[in-house]
């Protein structure tokens, strides 16, 4: 095991105007779980690449523990790699699959019988040893992918996005599977997907990735609770969170004709965002007024999609509703959130005010 550094690492395409990944600072801890999680094209794949030595970085070093691996071959570098589409071979049995690196690095057929059978176990693949690929489940043709890498004893695992060809239940129930492998193998692991639901479930740290950019780095809660700007409260959190435009004055914040008792030393225009939770239905007439556009109602939770006039502009509220409400289309609500509970951004930039 070992940590993982990148030190102003940068990679630029031809042909594009910004870079895949620009001046990123980044340092794993020794068996850490950290989750890169962001949109399409934001970098997260590109940086795990680079990782791996699948991508040259432009600038910048990676060092892996104490040793600098920019230049070293992906072969050299102690990693095994899960990747979203498997990567099995067709003709080869899940052991012989789970083996082949071993194979190739000139392991004993001894040593690789006993390390099989042992990932085997872990991942409850013993009874499939000798079936091939194509009469395995989705799922299973994952939990192979992960035993190959197991079976190597590598110092870092890269997962880029291994969950996203699984169903909804499927994914649920691996991504509990791995969380739990992780922590009992002690690996550290850098794992990216595009799923912030997976991000918060799996990580002891998220990194939050844009345009290249690394946004934030935190534990799960610390994001959702306290984003660095805008881009990482809208994007942390299902459903994501309502951005109003705002004042902000000494009395508080003004929400075209609604104010808000938010104490706070900001002054002039801001964006106010309110989490789905932290809204409250009240019978106040001088709370926001919502009209009601879908009531989704999901057994335990409920939301409530509304519009909101805000000087002159119809903008979209989602609150979290009682799972047996009767409130539906049309209906004409009145809402107020908890100021302890409001987030404030800086409308030119993006950046929190605390």
């Amino acid at each position: 095991m070992a940590t993982v550094t990148f030190e102003q690492v940068r990679r630029s395409y031809p042909g594009s105007d910004r870079p895949a990944v620009a001046g990123l600072d980044l340092e794993i801890a020794d068996g850490e779980l950290l989750v890169l999680v962001g949109p399409s094209g934001c970098g997260k794949s590109t940086t795990l690449r680079m990782l791996a030595g699948l991508e040259r970085n432009d600038e910048g070093r990676i060092l892996i523990g104490d040793h600098d691996v920019t230049k070293t071959p992906p072969k050299d570098r102690d990693i095994a790699m899960v990747f979203q589409n498997y990567a099995l071979y067709p003709h080869m049995t899940v052991a012989d699959n789970m083996a082949f690196a071993l194979k190739l690095a000139g392991v004993s057929k001894a040593e690789r019988r006993d390390r099989v059978a042992r990932a085997a176990e872990m991942l409850d693949l013993t009874a499939y040893l000798d079936r091939k690929p194509k009469a395995l489940s989705g799922g299973q043709r994952q939990r192979v992918a992960m035993g190959r890498a197991i079976v190597r004893s590598p110092q870092v695992f890269c997962m880029d996005e291994p969950l996203s060809n699984l169903d909804a239940k499927m994914r649920v129930r691996t991504r509990t599977d791995i969380a739990a492998l992780q922590a009992e193998l002690g690996v550290t692991t850098v794992y990216v997907t595009h799923d912030q639901v997976e991000a918060m479930t799996l990580g002891a740290r998220v990194a939050v990735m844009r345009d290249g950019v690394l946004q934030q780095v935190d534990s799960p809660l610390a994001l959702y609770d306290r984003p660095a700007n805008e881009f990482v409260a809208g994007f942390i959190g299902s459903p994501q969170m309502t951005f109003l435009p705002g004042v902000a004055a000494e009395g508080g914040v003004r929400i075209g004709g609604h104010i808000m008792a938010v104490r706070t030393t900001a002054r002039g225009p801001v964006t106010v965002g309110v989490r789905p939770e932290d809204w409250q239905i009240t019978d106040e007439p001088d709370g926001l007024a919502v009209t009601v556009t879908l009531v989704e109602k999901l057994g335990s939770d409920s939301y409530v999609h509304g519009v909101a006039e805000v000087d002159g502009a119809p903008r979209s509220v989602v609150v979290r509703g009682p799972a047996r409400g009767t409130t539906a289309k049309g209906d004409h609500l009145r809402l107020e959130p908890d100021p302890a509970r409001v987030h404030l951004f800086d409308v030119a930039t993006g950046v929190r005010i605390d």
